[in-house]
């Protein structure tokens, strides 16, 4: 499947979109818009479909016939009739990276590239966007798209750039490629030896190769200059923008550091955030302490109440945690990235400040390792309902598949992991462990509840592509015929419920969204489909026609119909 988006040009017109728009004051008077549609599907049990919504002050006024909601709305109301659309609760995706999404908006984009010579020719005609102080950026690449399927080198980008450090993250975020200077500014020789939880790949001469593994990143990102004031706002901007092109009222951030919080939160009190963001903050980065003495956070559409561990890397590098080696290389079980003593410690004291905890596992041991650890610190703590999640949920063990779901936790899982992965993903682990792996269904049968999410800026955020790859676990062009694994796809329902009502469930909002109900916020998004009835082919072309957050319209499609004359009633 075609991952993330793609151009500088994209981000400079999303510039100028939603993100960083100023919004009525909270609690100001709006008047009452209707919105009408071929369909309105509320995930309301009692009034699962209807024609049209009103809405004011932020709100759902009402739903039902169009009648119904005029009459309900008054004379004054707005109208919005939006054809043949059908409108669906917000949009949410469960597990995103808004400042990654907007880095790789204007530096060098590598994701799509087929050869390692078509990523070395966008790396070499980079824009000035690309750079941070002397440091070239970019981000996307992945070997395994590429004929040799083999990690490239520092030499392939010596050549270019011999004097300019040059640093590009892997597709996964979880290896970086740099050139020469790099590994040289960095103080990478041979005799560096790996950190705990990372790997620096040598040659047969003993030499760096260019590739760092998960927490040997750390050794350039130490050095590497951060972004400017600017160069931030810029990237949240664009990201924001290009989240509500997608239809998204709503963005789990996956491990978000304080910076970007308070940023945020700025913007949030000034009333110029588009979406609401729902916050985990880094549990293992510099931040960690300032994280754990403020606590949990509530705003205007800002929320901070959870806390991000990464505890394996993935398995396109090799570097998820598995009980038993790796099928493609001998004696690798990949890579845990805390040490079990030190992620219980970092979990019971975020648990213990009311904190939901989300860890990143991958692999079968980094998922045992997880349900051994909160089962560990929920007794120690003596805390419950802590909706505590695991994020991807990737590759398990069928008996820990059982457990996850028999402890209540969330699984947060991304199908667009599966239809991206899955020309390599059997090579890595084999044909038994495969069948614990993507298991939305054993997932859901367990009893666990899943949100779902893209892992942008790894896959695009276009939640269309989501929905499609949840249903058919095939590529854009319907390969493999039937889907793979075919029976762990998910029915047109449980694809629209893991991207709203499970989502709002997940972030503790489900009595305030996921579903479009009087009373609740009006948060809501016009597709060109209805993306349960309609054809599953169609998904991918679908449009987003319209994307409102709070009733203020955070994205209109260009030739989406505005509104009409009040009604008289």
């Amino acid at each position: 499947m075609l991952r993330r988006l793609g151009g500088i040009l994209t981000a400079v017109l999303l510039l100028s979109g939603a993100a960083g728009c100023s919004r009525s004051a909270p609690g100001a008077a709006k008047g009452t818009t209707v919105y009408v549609a071929q369909r309105v599907r509320t995930l309301d049990a009692a009034h699962p479909t209807v024609q049209a919504l009103a809405v004011r002050d932020g709100k759902v006024l009402a739903t039902g016939t169009r009648d119904e909601v005029l009459a309900a709305a008054g004379a004054n109301a707005r109208v919005v009739d939006l054809g043949d659309a059908t409108i669906v609760p917000g949009l949410t995706d469960s597990h995103g990276h808004l400042a990654g999404l907007g880095q790789g908006l204007v530096t060098v984009d590598l994701t799509g590239t087929e050869t390692k010579q078509e990523a070395l020719s966008r790396v070499a005609s980079a824009e000035q966007t690309s750079f941070q102080g002397e440091w070239l950026v970019g981000q996307g690449w992945d070997q395994n798209d590429w004929p040799e399927k083999a990690f490239p080198s520092r030499t392939d980008l010596d050549a270019k750039h011999p004097g300019t450090p040059v640093v590009l993250s892997r597709i996964d975020g979880h290896a970086y490629w740099v050139n020469s200077e790099a590994l040289k500014r960095a103080r990478i020789t041979r005799d560096t030896v790996d950190p705990v939880g990372g790997r620096i790949l040598k040659g047969p001469d003993g030499e760096p190769t260019g590739i760092l593994v998960d927490n040997a990143m750390n050794l350039v990102a130490k050095v590497l200059p951060p972004p400017t004031p600017a160069q931030h706002e810029a990237w949240l901007k664009a990201a924001l923008a290009r989240a509500a092109k997608a239809g998204l009222t709503g963005v789990h951030d996956a491990g978000m550091d304080l910076r970007t919080f308070r940023l945020l939160q700025r913007w949030d009190r000034e009333g110029r955030l588009p979406l609401r963001v729902y916050v985990m903050a880094d549990g293992q980065g510099a931040d960690t302490q300032t994280f754990l003495a403020e606590g949990p956070y509530e705003g205007q559409r800002l929320t901070l109440r959870a806390v991000k561990f990464v505890l394996d890397g993935a398995l396109g590098s090799r570097g998820a945690a598995l009980h038993q080696e790796y099928s493609d290389e001998h004696g690798h079980k990949g890579l845990l990235l805390l040490t079990p003593e030190d992620y219980a410690k970092r979990v019971q004291a975020f648990m213990g400040r009311g904190f939901q905890v989300c860890t990143h596992a991958i692999g079968d041991r980094a998922n045992t390792l997880v349900l051994d650890t909160l089962e560990q610190a929920t007794a120690a703590t003596g805390t419950k309902e802590g909706r505590h999640r695991v994020e991807h949920a990737q590759v398990m063990r069928l008996e820990d598949i059982e457990r996850l779901g028999h402890d209540g936790y969330i699984a947060s899982v991304q199908p667009t992991h599966a239809t991206s992965d899955m020309p390599w993903a059997e090579t890595r682990v084999g044909e038994a462990r495969i069948q614990g792996a993507y298991a939305w269904q054993r997932l859901k049968h367990a009893g666990a509840r899943l949100t779902l999410g893209s892992d942008f800026p790894v896959e695009r955020p276009d939640v269309l592509l989501g929905l499609y790859a949840a249903r058919t676990r095939q590529d854009a062009h319907g390969a493999p015929e039937g889907g793979w694994h075919a029976d762990q796809r998910l029915s047109g329902e449980e694809a629209l419920e893991g991207f709203t009502t499970n989502a709002a469930y997940a972030s503790f909002a489900e009595a305030r969204r996921g579903r479009l109900q009087p009373g609740l916020d009006a948060d809501f998004v016009a597709l060109s489909v209805d993306p349960v009835d309609a054809p599953v082919a169609e998904l991918p072309r679908a449009q987003v026609r319209l994307t409102v957050v709070g009733g203020d319209e955070t994205y209109r499609a260009p030739a989406t119909p505005a509104s009409t004359a009040p009604s008289q009633n």
